[in-house]
């Protein structure tokens, strides 16, 4: 079984977190990929897809966005799936990681985690202190859902 983090990010920090997420999928054959270099057919029925995005306008990139409508087909039909975004701490902000959790399910993935947000300082970041320790952590979750 084989794992991909599949991401866009503007600043370096959805990168961080995603890198962070397949270096914590032990026991996978597992990789983080820039959403540009994703080649949809390199997954198979059980594999794990984890895709992750800054919020952007209160939604994904566009270039995620896109990758997601290319998969609405129902080519992930079998995939394992989970989505998380990358966000400023905020009143109120977007959720990425909830619209990517819908558009992998409505391509017809099994969902196996809630989606995660992960927090940076300001609009640019860095992320704020423990959030790739919380990547290591949620990557771990995702082992344990794909193992019961």
């Amino acid at each position: 079984m084989k794992a991909l983090v599949v991401y866009d990010s503007a600043y370096g920090n959805t990168r961080s977190v995603a890198e962070a997420i397949a270096s914590s999928l032990e026991g996978l054959q597992a990789s983080s990929v820039p959403v540009g270099d994703f080649k949809p057919g390199a997954l198979a029925a059980g594999d794990l897809l984890v895709v992750g995005s800054p919020v952007n306008g209160w939604r994904p990139t566009p270039k995620i966005t896109a990758l997601l409508s290319a998969l609405g087909d129902g080519s992930l039909k079998g995939v394992n799936a989970a989505a998380f975004d990358t966000r400023v701490r905020m009143f109120i902000h977007g959720d990425a990681a909830k619209k990517i959790t819908h558009a992998l399910k409505a391509g017809g993935a099994d969902i196996i985690a809630e989606p995660m947000p992960f927090y940076v300082k300001g609009s640019e970041g860095p992320l704020r202190d423990g959030e790739i320790e919380k990547a290591g952590g949620w990557a771990r979750t995702l082992l344990t859902s794909l193992r019961s």
